[in-house]
């Protein structure tokens, strides 16, 4: 009797990959559209535009694939593409997968051994004038604003060549602060770069430096006066990857450090602080307050979907929002990691007028902490004056995913907005745009425009107001 198949989860379900391009012009709404609403929600995702080499393909290693909800006087409208890379030109032209994940040697066609291999497929900001879709192997791929055509690579990294897909925007300068793992020329190294581009889009500082040990860095801290490092035990090993093992893996055994740089300081001052093993995959937000750095993370106990370093299952487990104390004047290299508030999710996000400075408000896609079996079931938003949290539940088989929020105009108090989320529709297989009011989450949509069919799982997007395309 043969065996029954086994299916790659994230090549099933919603984290199947759409092959679909689509214009959708005036999408059904339910509710109103709030007319103070008038711009571009861009999201994106990993999205394989074949099927991939690797039996054992990881959902971050899909091409980028761009859906972009364009909202005018009251009525919404939908494009989705792929992000041209490289890459999606030498395998469409193919008309077969080549790379192998994560550039995987052992599974890429010989024949593009060496070419670029980056997939545009985490994020998508929009700094100086340009859209950047980001992943953080390579450099930022701009495409068009209105087309999401491709317009190529744009070197902020040098030969550092690597680019965070979660840069900071500093509110008060307009700079875009970032960093990059893995830095130079070869891969799975503790090889960190440092870097800074003023609003204008131009480079002023790009440091190099050596990290305790090789980490996969997802996010990083910044304040008005400070970057923080992470460097947590999800570790990067090129013996591992070459034995055909997952070259990242939860490594406890390896400790975990926090890398504190004054902002206006040379990369030698750096000071380690140490934790105890945990991983990050997101920071709601951080500020200081006189000797003292504030920073609130969603922090997981183990890092999830991906096995241990001896190749075995990772453990399951979920994020909960806590709170990191650093203390500059103190005289320890410890940290105090206390839990915030009860939000048990992931995609955290704030009023970015407020990032790396004192805050009020915050948001996530959220579910019942120790629920291990449900995926993001509600949107959560906390109120750190007050200590109020509240939630809207969907209805079960509906999937949130991140939520973005977008002020109510240029004046607005802090958390005077909307919160904008895609959601899965898991009974009708097909996705909406959700719009809520960022303060009442808890009564439900004030607006919802359906798509007639599905927005695959993805990870971040972000707000472009209309006044900025």
């Amino acid at each position: 009797m043969n065996a029954p198949v086994k299916l790659n989860p994230f090549l099933s379900g919603n984290f199947a990959p759409l092959h679909s391009e689509n214009d959708f012009a005036d999408l059904p709404v339910t509710g109103e559209i709030p007319r103070a609403l008038n711009g571009m929600l861009y999201r994106n995702g990993p999205n394989p535009q074949f099927e991939p080499r690797d039996p054992n393909h990881h959902w971050f290693a899909g091409d980028g694939m761009l859906h972009a909800f364009h909202i005018e006087n009251g009525k919404v409208s939908y494009r989705n593409r792929y992000v041209r890379t490289p890459r999606w030109e030498i395998e469409h032209k193919a008309g077969h997968s080549m790379f192998g994940t994560f550039g995987n040697p052992l599974t890429t066609d010989p024949s593009v051994m060496g070419e670029d291999s980056g997939v545009a497929n985490t994020n998508i900001v929009f700094h100086a004038g340009r859209l950047l879709a980001l992943e953080e192997g390579h450099q930022p791929f701009e495409v068009d604003a209105k087309t999401l055509g491709p317009r190529g690579y744009v070197p902020y990294a040098g030969n550092a060549n690597r680019f965070t897909a979660h840069p900071k925007f500093d509110p008060e300068t307009g700079e875009m602060v970032f960093f990059g793992y893995m830095a130079g020329d070869m891969p799975l190294t503790a090889n960190m770069a440092y870097g800074v581009a003023d609003a204008t889009g131009k480079v002023t500082r790009l440091d190099r430096f050596e990290a305790p040990f090789a980490s996969m860095v997802h996010d990083f801290i910044v304040t008005r006066g400070h970057v923080v490092f992470p460097i947590l035990p999800a570790t990067l090993s090129m013996d591992r990857a070459m034995k055909g093992m997952s070259p990242i893996a939860w490594e406890p055994e390896a400790g975990a450090y926090l890398g504190v740089l004054a902002r206006n300081a040379g990369i030698e001052t750096m000071r380690w602080f140490k934790t105890d093993p945990n991983y990050v995959f997101h920071f709601m937000n951080a500020w200081e307050e006189g000797s003292k750095i504030f920073i609130d993370a969603m922090e997981y106990p183990a890092a999830p979907l991906f096995p241990n370093a001896d190749g075995s299952p990772g453990r399951r487990s979920f994020a909960v929002l806590k709170r990191w104390t650093i203390d500059l004047a103190g005289n320890t290299d410890t940290i105090k990691r206390e839990v915030l508030n009860d939000v048990a999710g992931e995609f955290p996000r704030v009023d970015d007028r407020r990032a790396g400075l004192s805050y009020r408000h915050g948001w996530a896609a959220a579910h019942i902490a120790g629920d291990l079996e449900t995926q993001f079931d509600r949107i959560a938003h906390v109120d750190h004056q007050t200590g109020r949290k509240q939630e809207y539940v969907f209805a079960e088989g509906d999937i949130p995913g991140e939520p973005v929020f977008v002020p109510r105009d240029a004046k607005a108090e802090e958390g005077d907005g909307f919160v904008l989320a895609v959601v899965y529709r898991g009974n009708e297989n097909r996705s909406d745009l959700a719009i809520f009011d960022a303060q009442n989450v808890a009564k439900g949509p004030l607006a919802t425009a359906a798509l007639p069919r599905r927005v695959p799982f993805g990870f971040h997007g972000n707000w472009v107001d209309a006044a900025q395309l």
